[in-house]
């Protein structure tokens, strides 16, 4: 109840921002730049799942970005890597930094990577460390294993942290037992580590967490979002942090009346608790709703409120909310990224643009690694039309 009495005081607050935003022409300083071209030979969708981050956790000047995705080397290669790559200038041109392999299982760092900075100390890791989860997966796919790695040196060289969860097949069909699709995010000098389910037989998929004080040992497995009916499948869960003490979590659900794999959200004020809060769709003023692979950031921009930012797996343009995430408020603007199979956010200095980087659509032969910025403060309203008599 605490989420909708917010929403009710701020409600006006939104009102001007959301009517601001019905222009479709897209804004940004980067359009669509080349990330990574692979070769050739590479394995068909040869990208995908592209991540981002900022390094802006401890006090860095330098604006450095680092970027990553799913790699799919020549001839399905048995030890795939998780290539890490840098930009300087703001995502304007971009070089290779490093590459992360397995250490561990000799099966290759595979599917749905996923880069974090940690803004303050957690265990022996200090503020500024940089961690990468992802699933280690063998060539033939029968097991999944999602992973933490760490780099102390802003991502030149990195090391095995610890295991996190082990899981069956990697195909997404249920009954099979894998485990998918990492997020980390700090909470209460812990590590939360969220992920896609499968293991559990009375649910096709779920989504849940475990969080470890020290990055080594993980506590139990928390539902976050579950259905009861079986076939249901919430997933790909993505969290930021609000203002006035809540969070958002976004994520895709086959089971939704209003489309399947249909955008939906939660708000809690506790970010490990979403299993008690109200599962919503997002549904643009226009009435169109997203689908697939969503992510969100907030930017503290747009109003007293800032604005929530989603992006989907269908279509180009991102979705705008300045009254943290109440319905009827999301509005859409275009984009100069076009859809990806993920595509993920990061606000950047200035906290006025929002990078897009995408790795390309399921099943691509021409997928490449791109990334795109746009600019999401509300503009001055136009003039109204003179209606002066002559």
């Amino acid at each position: 109840m605490k989420f909708f009495s917010l929403l009710a005081g701020a409600a006006a607050l939104a009102t001007s921002a959301v009517a601001q935003y019905t222009n479709s022409t897209p804004t940004g300083d980067i359009d669509h730049v080349t990330i990574f071209t692979p070769p050739r030979n590479y394995t068909v969708p040869r990208t995908l799942y592209a991540r981002s981050v900022l390094l802006n956790q401890n006090c860095e000047e330098d604006n450095v970005i680092l970027a990553t995705w799913e790699n799919y080397l020549y001839n399905n290669n048995s030890n795939p890597y998780f290539p890490i790559y840098q930009s300087y200038d703001g995502g304007h041109t971009w070089s290779e930094r490093s590459r992360v392999y397995d250490q561990v299982n000799g099966w290759g760092l595979r599917y749905q990577p996923f880069l974090y900075e940690l803004s303050e100390p957690i265990g022996n890791f200090t503020a500024g460390t940089i961690l990468l989860a992802g699933s280690s997966i063998p060539d033939d796919l029968s097991e999944t294993q999602l992973e933490l790695y760490a780099s102390t040196d802003k991502g030149y060289t990195w090391k095995f942290v610890s295991h996190v969860a082990h899981g069956g097949e990697a195909l997404p069909n249920n009954g099979l037992t894998p485990v998918w699709e990492p997020f980390l995010m700090t909470y209460n000098n812990t590590l939360i580590y969220y992920y896609s389910d499968q293991r559990d037989p009375r649910y096709g998929q779920k989504m849940v967490h475990q969080v470890s004080s020290d990055l080594h040992t993980w506590g139990p497995v928390v539902d976050d979002i579950v259905y009861g009916t079986y076939d249901w499948r919430p997933g790909m869960p993505i969290v930021s942090e609000l203002p006035l003490g809540q969070y958002i979590m976004t994520y895709e659900f086959y089971g939704a009346e209003e489309a399947d794999f249909a955008v939906y959200y939660r708000i809690s004020t506790d970010p490990t608790n979403f299993n008690a809060s109200i599962g919503r769709p997002l549904i643009a003023t226009d009435g169109t709703v997203p689908y697939g692979s969503p992510y969100n950031v907030w930017a503290p921009v747009g109003g007293d409120l800032g604005t929530i930012v989603v992006s989907c797996g269908n279509l180009g343009e991102v979705f705008l909310n300045h009254n943290l995430g109440a319905p009827g408020a999301w509005t859409k603007i275009n984009t100069l990224e076009p859809a990806s199979y993920t595509r993920s956010l990061l606000v950047l200095p200035g906290q006025e643009d929002i990078l897009i980087v995408g790795g390309g659509v399921l099943g691509g032969e021409h997928n490449a690694v791109t990334a795109s910025s746009v600019n999401i403060k509300p503009k001055a309203p136009a003039f109204a039309k003179c209606n002066a008599k002559k």
